[in-house]
């Protein structure tokens, strides 16, 4: 199951995972212009573990998705 919220500055998603245990945390991710932030609770350090993506750092994960084992750089017009 998941949400989506549009917010002020960020579109927010959060994944809230279901089925049988174990469960994991909520993973909260917000869209904003610059980046992309991840989110999930750490119960074992009782914290929330932030991850920070660039939207390069997004567009190559997309695409990492879609392709077999290997190494990659993708070719961006505003690269050049």
């Amino acid at each position: 199951m998941f949400t989506i919220e549009h917010e002020f500055d960020a579109t927010v998603v959060t994944l809230v995972d279901e089925g049988d245990a174990p469960l994991q945390e909520d993973v909260v991710i917000s869209a904003f212009e610059e980046c992309v932030t991840l989110e999930q609770f750490d119960a074992r350090g009782n914290s929330v573990q932030k991850i920070t993506l660039s939207e390069a750092q997004l567009l190559d994960l997309a695409a990492a998705l879609d392709l077999p084992e290997g190494v990659y750089r993708l070719h961006r017009p505003d690269q050049e």
